[in-house]
């Protein structure tokens, strides 16, 4: 898949995004809470506007104004990219938000040209086109171009790891120490990249290029050097996660304890009148089993090298990292988002898939993308996805 094809795949897989925005317009009602922009700039552009509501929100206003008491959850470098390029371009409301949603478009295209790299390295061109088309096709892909970290984290997650498995030791740490800047989940990449080192050298021997694995926690430890200095709590970001819903909690929990919760608490008290609740609710559970089944798939390749099938252990690592970390706040309830940087989990549906009838796989990509259109026209609505 050369560039020119991946662009014609990015732009058809974008107008689809359009036309799902322009019939939720059509077809349903707005809901008045959570609007990127406020009520009065998204009525008079809802086209786009829509793309920065719930979270969107609060990077835009971290990038405008700073952090203020509630936003600390929200990583760092994506809102101060935006912020030093819409400053560049005069600073304006406007600027700030078309900014940010450039950047995530840019950066989730170069992603995706990091991801077909770094999937031909050890699977066929068929895989990696299955591979392309199952994330696109994903329920919550259009996060990607949203006014979310998603694009921007995919593309630095992607690029290290590919550049470690080129052995360019130094790039990789780079990417890694922003990825850790961007989101919680870019710490993963830390005991991941340690383990695609120790593969690489066939040994486990120390040289002199294992210190720039040392950037990639940097990221993180600067963010909270700032909040112990603003807040007097370097967690901050976790401690006060329980702002966002009675499902969310700030102690510890297992993963047993979260499926148990929905299973008998979440589930039978789901308004299954209300759609988009009863949407989401199953799909964070559906999600969840699918994710789970990937880990334990990865953990036994790894562990056993099951024959046509590989998995890198430091892909493994970061697929076990970025399940499990979600939710230790005892709920799936963002993970459909989530587990759109688990790029080792979709290269194992994507093989799965073709070892299924072509009939099979069709129909799993229909309700998927069916699923996508459904949560595309929900959250440019103000409807909770995820």
């Amino acid at each position: 898949m050369n560039v020119k094809k991946v662009l014609f795949l990015f732009i058809g897989w974008r107008m689809l995004l359009f036309l799902f925005l322009f019939l939720s317009i059509q077809k349903l009602q707005l809901q008045q809470y959570f609007i990127g922009g406020g009520m009065s700039a998204y009525v008079k552009n809802p086209y786009l506007w829509s793309w920065i509501n719930f979270d969107g929100e609060h990077y835009l206003s971290i990038a405008r104004d700073g952090y203020m008491p509630l936003t600390y959850f929200y990583f760092p470098l994506y809102p101060l990219f935006v912020r030093l390029v819409a400053n560049i371009l005069g600073g304006t409301f406007r600027i700030y938000a078309i900014t940010g949603l450039v950047i995530s478009h840019i950066a989730f295209f170069i992603g995706i040209i990091g991801l077909i790299k770094l999937t031909r390295l050890d699977y066929s061109i068929k895989i990696t086109k299955q591979l392309i088309i199952l994330l696109l096709l994903f329920p919550t892909s259009f996060y990607f171009i949203s006014y979310y970290t998603e694009g921007l984290f995919f593309a630095l997650v992607i690029w290290a790891f590919y550049f470690a498995r080129k052995n360019i030791w130094v790039l990789a740490g780079i990417l890694g120490g922003l990825s850790s800047a961007t989101r919680v989940l870019g710490i993963a990449l830390f005991p991941a990249l340690i383990a695609e080192y120790f593969i690489a050298k066939r040994s486990l021997r120390i040289g002199r290029d294992f210190i720039n694995l040392l950037l990639i926690p940097i990221g993180l430890l600067i963010y909270m050097l700032f909040l112990k200095i603003r807040t007097g709590d370097a967690l901050e970001f976790f401690n006060n996660v329980g702002i966002f819903g009675q499902q969310r909690s700030a102690n510890l929990i297992i993963l047993p304890q979260v499926f148990y919760r929905y299973i008998f608490k979440i589930l039978p008290n789901v308004n299954y009148n209300y759609f988009p609740a009863v949407f989401s609710t199953w799909m964070e559970l559906i999600v969840g089993i699918i994710f789970a089944i990937t880990v334990i798939w990865a953990i036994i390749i790894s562990l056993n090298k099951i024959k046509g099938t590989k998995m890198h252990l430091g892909y493994t690592i970061f697929l076990i990292m970025g399940y499990l970390i979600p939710p230790l706040s005892g709920s799936f309830s963002s993970l459909p988002r989530y587990v759109l940087i688990l790029f080792p989990g979709f290269m194992l549906i994507s093989v799965f898939l073709l070892t299924l009838p072509r009939i099979i796989r069709t129909g799993t990509l229909i309700i998927s993308g069916l699923s996508l259109a459904i949560a595309t026209v929900f959250f440019s609505r103000g409807y909770w996805v995820a």
